[in-house]
């Protein structure tokens, strides 16, 4: 073997070994793979695995039940939102609700995620791609997807099943970034 076609092979297997320990991560996760030609969304089914935690909120509602709402985004969301102050094209929002159980514990009464309730999953959509289809609009496509059946999406229009309760996120392009402290600047 000459010397040349030595270096060249050293080359190609270090070159081979830092694929291997390079961290995998996808800094252009395309959210509009979810979505079919119709416009109908699917819910992630890595997202607990491949998504960053933004946040978690504690919901109390009237009577004092607690829910938590946790809230994930697809590779790469938050770093972008530092940099740009606003979410990429095709950034993927999951929230995934839980009950909640509870007991007393040396800390106080503590809280915790018991079993989910829903998902919500948006994606962000600044080319208004789906015009035809009512759970797009605002920026956004919305989806619903209950427990008692995780893989069918329940909502049919956003601005009945979804934006009332955005509202108050108008501002911040719909979305309770107060929330979630990876989106700040570091």
């Amino acid at each position: 073997m000459s010397f040349r076609t030595a270096i060249v092979v050293v080359a190609l297997l270090i070159f081979a070994r830092y694929q291997q320990v390079r961290p995998q991560t996808n800094n252009s996760y395309n959210g509009f793979d979810l979505v079919d030609k119709a416009g109908n969304i699917r819910k992630p089914g890595d997202y607990r695995d491949r998504y960053q935690a933004l946040g978690t909120y504690a919901v109390v509602d009237l009577n004092g039940g607690t829910d938590m709402h946790y809230t994930y985004a697809s590779p790469g969301a938050a770093e972008y939102y530092r940099k740009n102050a606003k979410f990429a094209d095709g950034t993927v929002l999951v929230k995934e609700v839980f009950g909640t159980d509870h007991a007393q514990m040396t800390t106080g009464d503590a809280h915790w995620a018991s079993g989910t309730k829903v998902w919500f999953v948006m994606i962000k959509d600044e080319k208004g791609r789906y015009p035809g289809n009512p759970l797009w609009g605002d920026g956004w496509g919305w989806a619903l997807f209950k427990s008692d059946a995780p893989d069918k999406q329940v909502a049919t229009d956003y601005k009945k099943d979804c934006l009332g309760c955005h509202i108050p996120a108008r501002t911040t392009d719909w979305v309770y970034v107060q929330g979630y402290p990876v989106l700040a600047a570091k």
